[in-house]
């Protein structure tokens, strides 16, 4: 995974606390900046499908 280009948002803070996204081919890798071990692999139809569903709210009541 050394390859991947990972990237941080513009709101991650110098605490490192923040998810990193990074893509080869079709598929998206998720990780945690403070503990890039464990990596999520999914799609990028499925991640879209899932942003999709965050920007209309589906998922607030987890952060609200």
């Amino acid at each position: 995974m050394e390859h991947l280009n990972w990237q941080q948002p513009s709101f991650s803070g110098e605490e490192a606390n923040c998810i990193e996204i990074a893509s080869d081919g079709d598929f998206v890798y998720l990780r945690e900046s403070d503990n890039p071990t464990h990596i999520v692999t999914t799609t990028r139809t499925k991640l879209n499908a899932w942003l999709l569903g965050a920007k209309a709210g589906e998922f607030d009541h987890f952060i609200a």
